[in-house]
């Protein structure tokens, strides 16, 4: 065989099995497209499965639905079928009612006209009477009785004074009794709490771990929170407590919700106490707000300006000998106003002036004068109604009774005020010596803030360092130490803690 019949075989074969190739591909091909359409066909059958399942689902769901409904209509329409039978009824009654109560009128309305005539005949016959009395004796009624209360009064002038001498001591007693019923009932209707204000507020944490995260490093954080919150942090053994001290229930309030707020937070560093601190004191003014409108609602004294409101709302982080004095002004009303109703009183303004007898106590640490003054100054640049003026400004004996009113608001102030256990005269020393202090240190020039902490034992005073320098800052501590010395008197000793501190803040843009 010759090499081109070979190559001539060998090409044969290699298109035969090129042939060969593409058909067993194109078999393969063919077995592939049945299998897909099996299988989409399958996918269908159980998709239209599937939706005419839901469409069964849908449709139970719709009846029931339908049916629901169409009790649902068919029991109102029986309700409201009743509640029409009722209103047919009343109105059947009221109408009814309402023609006996005309009856009633036209029968009034007779024995009126009958009366009157009765009257003017019985009338006439008085005038009658009396002129012919008059004809006989010669005199007239004026005279006739000036000549027999002559007679009887030279007759029986010993026992009219001894009569008068007796009816004035029946009469003291009488009204002595009286006034000493009205109090006690008044006292018997209003039962209040007698509880008075600590000095400390606790606040709970999860663990004791938290109070390293306050302390901070090297006492950071708690000099910070201290000093932001002007309160005095007191981290002891006591497991799951942390305790802040003030004197002032405001500072103790605001540094409380900070300190949640910065333990629920978990960062506690200085920026952020800061900003905790004056967030917390946001919200105190939203409570002030709040405990104020509740007072005035409470009481019943509307009709206020809002910025009375305002002011009396601070009253409920104030205290009097250890009394809330915002809890003492609404019990205070209360009392006012049954004493008022009992006596016959105007009870809207004694209820009033009770009421804001004290406001000026809501700002007197920030204003001079007694707080009777200051209060009535705040009642007459807001507009308040003069009578409530004069009402408030009695209770201490500052300005004579002009109403009857203001004995009201000063008795009440007695009731509420010394009642037992409402009062306590050595925490209210206590709190005035607080302030005192606290004032000595702000009368200095380029103090910022002063905050008397450790009971009394320390005060703390913050100067603006531009115009305060680290001499002047010492030379200050020993001037305002010599001034509690000379003007307040203490056990033990103060120290005064002087303190300057220098922030720059700058913002990259």
């Amino acid at each position: 065989m010759s090499l081109k019949e070979v190559a001539l075989i060998s090409g044969a074969v290699g298109i035969l099995g090129i042939g060969i190739g593409y058909f067993l591909r194109w078999l393969v091909l063919l077995a592939k497209k049945g299998s897909m359409e099996l299988t989409i066909k399958q996918t269908l059958l159980e998709a239209k499965a599937s939706a005419q399942k839901i469409l069964e689902e849908a449709k139970k769901n719709s009846e029931q639905i339908v049916r629901d409904a169409k009790e649902e209509e068919k029991n109102r329409l029986f309700e409201a079928k009743k509640t029409e039978e009722r209103l047919i009824k009343k109105d059947e009654l009221l109408d009814k009612r309402q023609a006996d109560i005309d009856k009633e009128v036209e029968n009034l309305k007779l024995k009126v006209s009958e009366i009157k005539d009765i009257r003017s005949k019985v009338e006439e016959i008085q005038i009658k009477s009396q002129e012919e009395m008059e004809r006989i004796s010669k005199l007239s009624e004026i005279e006739a009785k000036e000549q027999l209360f002559s007679v009887i009064e030279k007759k029986y002038e010993d026992d009219f004074v001894a009569r008068m001498q007796k009816l004035e001591r029946d009469g003291i007693e009488r009204l002595d009794k009286k006034a000493k019923d009205i109090l006690a009932v008044s006292i018997q209707r209003l039962a209040s709490s007698t509880a008075s204000e600590m000095m400390t507020t606790t606040v709970p944490i999860s663990s004791d771990d938290i109070k390293g995260k306050i302390i901070g490093k090297e006492g950071r954080n708690i000099r910070a929170f201290e000093r932001s919150a002007g309160v005095e942090v007191i981290i002891d053994d006591a497991p799951g407590t942390i305790t802040i001290s003030s004197f002032d229930p405001i500072r103790r309030q605001v540094a409380k919700m900070a300190l949640e707020n910065l333990i629920l937070d978990g960062r506690i560093q200085p920026a952020k106490i800061e900003e905790m601190v004056e967030k917390a004191r946001q919200e105190v003014n939203k409570i002030i707000k709040e405990k104020g409108d509740q007072a005035v609602y409470e009481t019943g004294v509307l009709n206020l300006d809002s910025r009375i409101v305002a002011i009396l709302g601070r009253l409920h982080f104030r205290t009097s000998y250890g009394q809330n004095v915002l809890q003492h002004s609404i019990e205070m009303s209360h009392i006012a106003g049954m004493l008022a109703q009992e006596l016959g009183a105007d009870v809207a303004i004694a209820k009033a002036g009770a009421l804001l007898h004290d406001i000026g106590k809501a700002v007197d640490h920030e204003v001079a004068g007694t707080h009777v003054e200051i209060g009535k100054r705040i009642l007459e640049k807001f507009g308040a109604d003069p009578r409530i003026i004069k009402a408030m400004q009695s209770h201490h004996n500052e300005y004579p009774y002009e109403t009857i009113e203001s004995v009201i608001v000063q008795t009440a102030d007695a009731i509420s005020g010394g009642r037992p256990g409402a009062r306590r005269d050595s925490v209210e020393n206590y709190l005035k010596r607080l302030g005192e202090l606290e004032a000595i240190a702000n009368s200095f020039d380029g103090v910022e803030k002063s905050y008397a902490i450790q009971a009394g034992r320390e005060i703390r005073v913050f100067v603006v360092p531009e115009k305060i320098t680290d001499l002047e800052a010492k030379k200050m501590a020993q001037d305002i130490a010599r001034r509690i010395e000379q003007d307040l008197k203490y056990p033990g000793e103060i120290k005064v803690n002087v303190i300057r501190e220098t922030r720059v803040t700058e913002y990259a843009k």
